[in-house]
């Protein structure tokens, strides 16, 4: 069956979206997925050698992509990216600011620059790619952005990681922000927060902790980096032309649920009245 053309005459960047070995990610499956609907993507990552993979992948499958090295905590290296996709490919549609850097510790035992770091590479990010994006979506008669948070931004996980849930968390106000002040220049804001797929961002985890993750939520399954890109296809295309400064939570249903709740799932607790 042919894939449906969802995306067919839109020309998207999806940044981060080299990639990262055998386990996919979430960039690198949301570009592979958007050219299957029909995209022209532009694939940047800081390792060139991971957005060609990328690419290749794409053009294996009859999709057209070009891989771009990018910096997006870099005004001009943002800059270069949004104008290389439009001399490329004549235009810009869709972003997908999917670039991201864990760091943990709580405010007492941070330090300045892992905090500084953290909000660079998380959040600064989304704001640098997006000053140059809109203004060519606008020039092309509007466009959709897609920013990746995650739950940590909503509320905090299993460890302490407060510089990322900080900036995590300011990337969903900074969405709501654009899709408020840019919404009558025809740009759609939105933002995905996942919960906990395994993709190359964990790969580092043991099984056991692995299994907890999935045992946590109400689903008791694991999510991957496809599950993010399908909601990425939702947002870029027209499906969603009504739908700008929402924060789409992909967790299995974890958020839902209080600890209790699941604590059969978890291996302790017996049915009680309370």
């Amino acid at each position: 069956m042919k894939t449906p053309e969802r995306l067919k005459g839109k020309v998207a960047i999806v940044t981060g979206g080299g990639s990262r070995g055998e386990l996919v990610g979430t960039g690198q499956a949301t570009a592979i997925l958007m050219a299957q609907h029909g995209a022209t993507v532009l694939v940047a990552d800081r390792d060139l050698n991971n957005a060609n993979e990328t690419v290749a992948t794409i053009e294996e499958e009859g999709g057209t992509a070009s891989a771009f090295k990018a910096d997006v905590t870099d005004n001009a290296s943002c800059k270069e990216m949004v104008e290389a996709a439009v001399n490329l490919f004549g235009g810009l549609h869709v972003l997908f600011n999917n670039v991201g850097l864990g760091s943990g510790g709580t405010v007492v035992d941070v330090d300045e620059d892992q905090w500084d770091l953290a909000i660079k590479v998380n959040l600064k990010s989304v704001m640098l790619t997006s000053k140059h994006a809109i203004p060519k979506m606008i020039g092309c008669g509007g466009g959709s952005i897609i920013n990746i948070s995650s739950i940590d931004g909503q509320a905090a996980g299993v460890w302490p990681n407060t510089p990322y849930a900080a900036a995590k968390g300011g990337i969903i106000n900074l969405t709501r922000h654009m899709a408020v002040h840019h919404g009558r220049d025809g740009v759609r804001v939105n933002c995905i927060a996942p919960g906990m797929i395994h993709a190359p961002f964990v790969s580092h985890i043991s099984d056991e902790v692995r299994d907890l993750r999935r045992l946590g939520s109400p689903l008791g399954i694991e999510g991957n980096a496809w599950d993010i890109a399908w909601a990425g296809v939702y947002f870029a295309s027209e499906e969603s032309r009504y739908v700008s400064g929402q924060t789409l939570t992909i967790d299995g249903g974890l958020l839902a649920a209080t600890p209790l709740a699941m604590r059969h799932h978890l291996g302790f607790g017996e049915d009680t009245d309370y």
